[in-house]
């Protein structure tokens, strides 16, 4: 978002996918030739009209994205899904096919993980020498980023203060990876809870997930980058990582771009469910900047520690999640001492203005009630006998294959009790 847009003018949205073997559904590295049948030749990004490929870190991954700011979050659903079409038309043809959901429930990482070779591999060859990528936190999570943009301090310190706030509350919505490793791990959003400790040969690289008190460029660039450039600095001599990609928070100001990138939202089985998250959270967070419920000062003032012990209650739990931090509660305009993250955001979507669709409406309304994804997945799985737990899987999953083909919401419980 290198233009100057200002709060809410405009809206970047990346979704990311993996690739798998149409019968197997283990995943299959093949994102080169995926764009390579697409435009001719290798390439780390084609743009398609509004929406345009590229590369990820791993070569089972491919990112579908805005090709430029989007003025609005409505109508997107439909444009990705066409996209997921086109794809999955050349994939048939290699064999392979589109999967959702934000982790791969049984792909051995370290057996299975290949990095994208190509343009760009000079920056994943310096990870990989750092951070060995063969883990689940770098070869296995598929996720959606919502890039907001901002015009000097004054709206960066507003919006950040409002993300912050929001962050620990998005698994409650967008949890989507309960299972790894060929089984159901206990907790909701396994994706989150391996990248918060994938870097941890240099913890400040993610810190607490959670981003710290800085409402200006410039104590960003003191709190944040400057600590965590000097901690990479006697890895990566050749300075390649020293650039504000580095920064793995939950949410990242990407100053050259004018623009906070928020990465702790799972991908979801359709772009229809994708959009409705976003669009709720869109408007829950114009609220915030506009000081409906809480002051920016107000919001300030939560502490890094504070949001980090709710988003870890979430991760775990998911909208099931118990929030008893009052206080908290109070600055979303929550006058319950105690709430769950269900009741939350089901007060939250009720006090903001939504215009969705009917795909994206219907989407929200499952997910507000019947639970995030990871729940869903779980409903189905749940009582499954470790012996036949990875056929009863693989069920699962090729039903959320194909209501990402389809474009359509999975189906779990009607209850989340």
């Amino acid at each position: 978002m290198s233009e100057t847009l200002h709060l809410f003018d405009a809206f970047g949205v990346e979704l990311e996918y993996m690739i798998v073997d149409q019968d197997s559904l283990n995943v299959n590295p093949i994102a080169d030739r995926l764009i390579q049948a697409d435009c001719g030749h290798v390439e780390s990004e084609i743009e398609r009209g509004e929406i345009s490929w590229s590369n990820e870190l791993a070569l089972h991954v491919i990112e579908f994205k805005t090709a430029g700011p989007a003025s609005q979050l409505d109508g997107l659903s439909a444009l990705f899904q066409q996209n997921v079409t086109d794809a999955n038309q050349h994939l048939a043809a290699l064999g392979g096919r589109l999967l959702p959901s934000a982790m791969h429930p049984w792909m051995d990482p370290f057996k299975e993980m290949k990095l994208w070779p190509h343009e760009y591999n000079e920056v994943y060859e310096a990870f990989d020498r750092i951070f060995d990528c063969r883990g689940h936190g770098w070869a296995n999570l598929q996720s959606v980023h919502l890039n907001l943009p901002f015009c000097g301090d004054e709206e960066f310190g507003r919006l950040h203060a409002a993300i912050r706030l929001l962050l620990p509350l998005f698994p409650g919505l967008a949890a989507s990876s309960p299972a790894m490793d060929g089984r159901l791990s206990g907790l909701l959003d396994n994706r989150l809870e391996v990248y918060r400790t994938n870097s941890r040969r240099v913890p400040l690289v993610a810190g607490l997930v959670i981003p710290e008190p800085a409402f200006t460029k410039e104590d960003y660039d003191r709190l944040i980058f400057q600590p965590l450039y000097k901690a990479i600095a006697p890895l990566d001599p050749d300075g390649v990582l020293q650039e504000e990609f580095l920064n793995a928070r939950g949410a990242i100001a990407r100053f050259d771009r004018g623009a906070i990138e928020i990465r702790v939202i799972d991908i979801q089985e359709c772009p229809a469910a994708d959009l409705a998250i976003l669009q709720a959270s869109v408007a829950v967070l114009k609220e915030l900047v506009a000081e409906k419920w809480s002051d920016t000062v107000s919001q300030r003032d939560v502490s890094v520690e504070r949001l980090h012990n709710i988003l870890l209650a979430v991760i775990r739990d998911g909208e099931r999640a118990v929030i008893t931090d009052a206080g908290y509660l109070r600055l979303l305009g929550i006058q319950s001492g105690t709430c769950t993250v269900a009741e939350v955001w089901q007060q939250l979507a009720a006090a903001v203005s939504l215009n969705l669709d009917v795909a994206t409406g219907r989407a929200l309304d499952v997910i507000l009630g019947q639970g995030p994804l990871s729940r869903r997945i779980i409903n189905r799985l749940k009582g499954v006998d470790e012996s036949s737990f990875r056929q009863s899987c693989k069920t699962v999953y090729s039903e959320l294959a194909d209501c990402l083909a389809n474009g359509v919401s999975f189906e779990g419980s009607t209850t989340t009790k």
